[in-house]
C-alpha cells in the first residue's frame, strides 16, 4: 500500500459513522432503531452511500427544496438549501422498509434521527423500523429525548436510551462550552471578574477562529455523522454542515489562548494552567462525537485547524489591540471590517442557521471592539501597567464570591434586557427600510437585508455594553 492510498484509507476510516455508533454504544447510549450490521468495523458499503444528516440514502442531497418547518416554527422558503433527506429516500432494515418521496415544494416524513414514520399498516415507527419506545423497557437505563430541537427543520428527534449518566451529564456540560449560553455568561465574567486586558483579546481570538471555521463548513460542506447507525443526543445543529467541528474549534481556542495570555501575566504554576486547558479541549472534543453531531475526522481537523490559526494569530494580538485601541480611526475600520467579512460569508451558502451565527460572532466582536476603544478614549478600565505585574491570584472570600455573583448576575440581566430590547426594535425596523414584511419575523430573517444587520446590530450592542455600559454601571454603584 502506498502512502497515498494509506493517507486516503484513513481518512476515509476517520469518517466513517460506525465509529462514532460504536463509541456511543460504548457510552452506554442506545437508539430506538435497529443498528446497521459491523458497527465498528469499516462500513465500505456505507461509503458509497449519501451520508444526509440523520439518514443513510441512496439519493443525492438536493437544493432548493422547501423544508415544512424551520428552527423554531419557521417555514423556509425556496432558497433554503434541504439539509435532511434526499429527493427520493428509501430506509430498509430487517423489519420493515419505508420509502419517503418528496415533491419541490413539499417534504413528507424526511428520514431523519427523531422523525417516526408510518409503516403500511398505518403504526407510527421509529426511522429504523423499531418502534420508538420499544426499547425502554429492555433495560434499566432512562430513557430521554435529545438536546434541544434541530433549529433549522424544528425536529425534535426521538427518545434514545442512556445507561450512564454521568457520562451523559459530563458530556452535555461539554458540548454547552461551545453554545450561546456559555458565551454569553463565560466572556463578561472573564472581563468583570477576572482581567478586561485577557478577555478583549480572547474575544479576537473567539471571533476570528469562529469565523474561519463557519465559513470553512460552508465551502466544504460535509453532512453530519448518518443516523442510523449514530444515535443523535443532540439536535440543535443537526441541520448545519459538520467539516470542521466549530464546537471543537471553540473547545481548542478558549482554553488555550486564555493559558497563553495568563501564563506569566497571573501567577499560578504552568503545569495546572496546561492540564486544565488540556482537560476543557478534550471534553468538548469528545462531547460532540458522544453527541452524534460529529465524525472523529470533524473533530481532529477542527482542533488542528485551531492550533494553525493559534500559531497564527496569537503572536499579532499586541499589534491588533493596540491598533484597536489607539489608532483615530480605528471604529471605521473595525466596522467596515466586520461587515465585510459578514457579506462576504453571506455569499458562500443559501439561508442557513449557521450563516446567522456567523453574522452574530462578528457583530459581539465589533461591538467589544468599538467599546474597548471608547473605553480608552475616556480613560476607563485602564490596563495594569508592567510594573504591576505578575499579577497576584486573590484568595476567593466568601464576601469576593458574592461581589463577583452579584457582578455576574446584574450584568448579564443587563445584556439580556438589552438583547430583547433590540430586538423588539430592530428587527421591524429594518424589515421597513428595506421593504420585506415583518409579519413572518422567521421567514423574514432569512433575507440578507434583514438577518445581516439585525444580527450586527442587536449583538453588536450587547458586545458594547459588555465592555462599556455594565462597568460603568458598576463603578456608579460601587460594585468596581
Amino acid at each position: 500500500m502506498t502512502k497515498r492510498s494509506w493517507i486516503r484509507e484513513l481518512w476515509l476510516d476517520l469518517q466513517d459513522p460506525h465509529h462514532v455508533a460504536h463509541f456511543q454504544e460504548m457510552c452506554g447510549v442506545h437508539g430506538s432503531f435497529s443498528r446497521s450490521p459491523g458497527v465498528g468495523g469499516g462500513g465500505e458499503l456505507d461509503r458509497t452511500r449519501t451520508h444526509n444528516n440523520g439518514s443513510i440514502s441512496g439519493g443525492s442531497e438536493t437544493k432548493g427544496s422547501v423544508v415544512s418547518e424551520g428552527g423554531e416554527g419557521q417555514k423556509l422558503t425556496s432558497q433554503t438549501r434541504r439539509r435532511i433527506g434526499a429527493s427520493t429516500t428509501t430506509t430498509t432494515t430487517t423489519t420493515t422498509t419505508t420509502t419517503t418521496t418528496t415533491t419541490e415544494g413539499e417534504t413528507e416524513n424526511p428520514s431523519t434521527n427523531g422523525t417516526a414514520l408510518t409503516n403500511a399498516t398505518g403504526e407510527r415507527v421509529a426511522t429504523g423500523g423499531v418502534k420508538p419506545h420499544s426499547l425502554a423497557g429492555n433495560n434499566p437505563g432512562s430513557t430521554v429525548k435529545p438536546l434541544r430541537k434541530n433549529s433549522l427543520t424544528g425536529d425534535a428527534g426521538h427518545e434514545f436510551r442512556i445507561e450512564n449518566r454521568l457520562l451523559y451529564y459530563l458530556f452535555t456540560l461539554g458540548t454547552e462550552l461551545g453554545n450561546e449560553s456559555f458565551y454569553i455568561t463565560f466572556f463578561p465574567f472573564l472581563m468583570w471578574n477576572v482581567d478586561a486586558f485577557v478577555g478583549r483579546r480572547v474575544v479576537m481570538v473567539w471571533v476570528w477562529v469562529m469565523y474561519l471555521g463557519q465559513c470553512t463548513k460552508d465551502l466544504v460542506g460535509w453532512q453530519r455523522p448518518a443516523s442510523p447507525p449514530v444515535v443523535k443526543v443532540e439536535m440543535f445543529y443537526n441541520s448545519e454542515y459538520s467539516m470542521p467541528s466549530t464546537h471543537a474549534m471553540s473547545g481548542t481556542a478558549l482554553p488555550f489562548s486564555l493559558f497563553f495570555l495568563t501564563y506569566g501575566r497571573w501567577e499560578y504554576p504552568f503545569p495546572i494552567g496546561l492540564g486544565l486547558a488540556l482537560v476543557w479541549t478534550v471534553l468538548v472534543c469528545v462531547s460532540r462525537i458522544y453527541m452524534g453531531m460529529h465524525s472523529i475526522l470533524d473533530v481532529v481537523v477542527g482542533f488542528l485547524y485551531t492550533v494553525l490559526i493559534l500559531l497564527v494569530f496569537l503572536p499579532a494580538l499586541d499589534a491588533v489591540d493596540g491598533f484597536y485601541l489607539t489608532y483615530r480611526y480605528a471604529p471605521l475600520v473595525i466596522v467596515l471590517v466586520h461587515l465585510g467579512l459578514g457579506l462576504f460569508s453571506f455569499t458562500l451558502d443559501t439561508w442557513s442557521t449557521s450563516r446567522g451565527d456567523t453574522a452574530q460572532i462578528l457583530g459581539t466582536g465589533a461591538g467589544m471592539a468599538l467599546a474597548s476603544h471608547v473605553n480608552h478614549l475616556l480613560g476607563l478600565l485602564p490596563d495594569p501597567g508592567p510594573d504591576q505585574l505578575p499579577l497576584p491570584v486573590t484568595p476567593l472570600s466568601a464576601g469576593l464570591l458574592v461581589l463577583m455573583v452579584v457582578r455576574l448576575a446584574l450584568g448579564v440581566l443587563v445584556l439580556l434586557a438589552t438583547r430583547a430590547v433590540m430586538k423588539k426594535v430592530t428587527i421591524p425596523l429594518v424589515c421597513r427600510l428595506i421593504g420585506v414584511s415583518s409579519e413572518d419575523v422567521r421567514a423574514a430573517r432569512q433575507t440578507i437585508g434583514v438577518e445581516l444587520p439585525y444580527r450586527y446590530v442587536v449583538y453588536g450592542t450587547v458586545g458594547f455594553n459588555v465592555i462599556f455600559l455594565v462597568p460603568l454601571l458598576f463603578s456608579h454603584t460601587r460594585l468596581s
